[in-house]
């Protein structure tokens, strides 16, 4: 498909919640005398970017150049440290990362023994940050949009999404034209009225309108009420059952998703969020779009922990496909 020959050049900005996943991996052969807990044997310790700084890898894995901005945290200098020696080792823009005193680096641990996660233990704070912050962010992103293809917003609903930032950036983005992508959480459904494309898994989107997992619904009328409600197209992620695109012209589609063994869903929505806005930047339409992100998020899906999908692994998966 010549759009992915398209990927090549092009600048996304990433704005969210960045993180430090931390890997424990070992082997587990027995189960602890203190207490009914496996014993891990620990090999070795891994880390990679995650929330929005995985999306920024992703798209950096795919071709292309990214702006990533949001915060760190100097409670703990070490992850700090390590994060950003991290992205800088895969070549990703980091001028628009501030540090918010006396808050942690969101660290995310995870445990696995024989390549199966058994254990997460998460760093975080939630709360709000300084409104000097939002106030540079946004300044950050004005010096950069002429210059950009897209805005992805990856709300992990940590503290960096908030209603004046994001309205801003949205009414910024409508004045330059600009792509905007939302990979949402439900409590800021609000916010993301009248963007390109919102990105919710079923449980968000379940959430987004309202609704309880005990509820009866159906979701293709959720996925239409939100495009009607939000003003905005709908990729709905269903895991193995693939994805279904409600476009703000009304049309539905269902993408299927094809079946492999799935090592670890990890990460696999800031895949999806990653390869969606470089396919709309390089010229996609929602459906071609969506059909990319499908590919990306499967192989995405045989992977262990935050990986990252080439176009190389894209690229033959479409002429297996199509």
């Amino acid at each position: 498909m010549h759009i992915l020959e398209n990927f090549k050049g092009k600048k996304i900005i990433v704005l969210g919640d960045i993180m430090l996943d931390k890997y424990i991996w070992g082997n587990v052969s027995r189960i602890s005398p203190e207490a009914p807990v496996q014993v891990v044997k620990v090999l070795k310790e891994t880390f990679a970017p995650g929330g929005a700084a995985n999306v920024a890898n992703n798209i950096v894995a795919l071709g292309s150049e990214v702006f990533i901005v949001g915060i760190v945290g100097d409670e703990n200098p070490a992850e700090k440290n390590i994060l950003l020696g991290e992205l800088n080792m895969r070549k990703i823009d980091t001028s628009g990362i501030f540090t918010d005193a006396g808050r942690p680096t969101t660290l995310k641990v995870r445990i696995l023994g024989k390549s199966q996660q058994l254990l997460r233990v998460d760093y975080e704070k939630d709360s709000a940050f300084h409104a000097s912050i939002s106030e540079k962010i946004l300044r950050f992103i004005e010096s950069r949009i002429s210059s950009v293809d897209a805005i992805v917003v990856s709300d992990y609903a940590k503290g960096v999404v908030n209603p004046s930032l994001i309205s801003n950036i949205i009414s910024l983005a409508n004045q330059n034209k600009k792509i905007f992508i939302v990979d949402p959480k439900p409590k800021h459904r609000e916010l993301y009225k009248n963007v390109t494309l919102i990105t919710p898994n079923h449980n968000e989107a379940v959430m987004m309108a309202g609704m309880s997992a005990d509820d009866e619904y159906d979701l293709g009328e959720i996925g239409s009420n939100l495009v009607k409600s939000l003003g905005s197209s709908i990729l709905l992620t269903k895991g193995e059952k693939g994805m279904t695109l409600f476009e703000k012209n009304g049309g539905v589609t269902e993408i299927p998703a094809k079946a492999r063994e799935v090592y670890d869903v990890v990460g696999a929505g800031d895949t999806v969020v990653a390869a969606a806005a470089l396919a709309l930047s390089a010229g996609a339409t929602l459906k071609e779009a969506a059909v990319i992100s499908n590919i990306a998020a499967g192989i995405k899906v045989g992977k262990v922990g935050t990986s990252t999908v080439s176009i190389d692994e894209i690229r033959k998966e479409l002429e297996n496909e199509y």
